[in-house]
């Protein structure tokens, strides 16, 4: 594939945010990370990113980090359908989880995001294993932050080796590790992850900073038909991330699966 004329491009990790919250949320999101954002927070403002990156469809993952705001994230998500490919949340120690979890379903997202350092949760807590029963009961894909974030650096909530221990507890759940399924901790995921599973995915996520001969083995050893394209926007632009892939000396093969044909796939698109 020539870098100047890539396939059809699916990012899978791209964060928006409602017009009432976008700038509170995107102001504090950047006093808590210290990286400056690339959007305003709104969706309006992320598609013109994407048009400018070169990106077709994006899978929007919104955030509940309290169980009060379930309803209306997954209605504003469920909202955003056309270039975007909506996820809903759930915040997954409520009581009102698993009726959130039906109701996003019914709503017609395409799975359920969650982000364990915002949440409070530990990923291989299980306690939780209802819920993630519940989850695939119903047919719903998880994504979930993997590795380290900056509102916990010091607590990860979701360690590669914890993200294991829950593949082998819900083997039939199909489950999605964001940053190559440990932000920071990219030798453990290809220790202790990678290749675990056939319905384990990782996205690859703002991986800037993941040197690029061990990114590539861990999308060789995981298998590039479980790795999916993601940028995490509006931290990491998706034109860089498509750069970085090329750069790994893949098959024409491998990316054409990783840039969009896993998605399509894993989501049941028909584009």
């Amino acid at each position: 594939i020539d870098p100047k004329e890539t396939p059809m491009i699916i990012d899978f990790h791209v964060h928006a945010f409602s017009p009432k919250i976008a700038a509170r949320a995107i102001e504090q999101l950047e006093n808590t990370c210290q990286v400056k954002a690339l959007s305003d927070g709104t969706a309006e403002d992320t598609l013109r990113l994407l048009d400018k990156w070169g990106v077709d469809r994006a899978v929007l993952l919104p955030i509940a980090t309290k169980p009060s705001q379930h309803g209306v994230i997954n209605s504003w998500a469920a909202e955003q359908r056309g270039r975007f490919i909506p996820f809903g949340s759930v915040y997954p120690k409520s009581g009102e989880a698993p009726d959130e979890l039906s109701r996003i379903k019914s709503l017609g997202l395409h799975g359920v995001k969650l982000h364990p350092d915002y949440q409070d949760f530990y990923a291989d807590e299980p306690g939780l294993d209802p819920f993630f029963d519940e989850a695939e009961r119903l047919g719903l894909p998880v994504i979930i932050h993997a590795g380290v974030d900056p509102v916990s650096p010091d607590d990860v909530h979701c360690t590669p080796e914890a993200a294991a221990k829950l593949v082998r507890r819900h083997p039939g759940l199909t489950l999605i590790f964001a940053h190559l399924g440990g932000n920071e901790l990219w030798q453990r995921s290809l220790d202790c992850l990678c290749g675990l599973g056939e319905r384990v995915y990782l996205d690859t996520g703002y991986p800037l900073f993941c040197p690029d001969e061990l990114m590539k083995k861990i999308i060789r050893k995981h298998g590039a038909e479980r790795i999916l394209f993601a940028s995490d926007c509006p931290w990491a632009p998706s034109d860089e991330v498509r750069k970085k892939l090329f750069r790994r000396g893949l098959k024409d093969s491998e990316l054409e699966r990783i840039f969009h044909k896993n998605a399509e796939e894993l989501l049941g698109l028909s584009l």
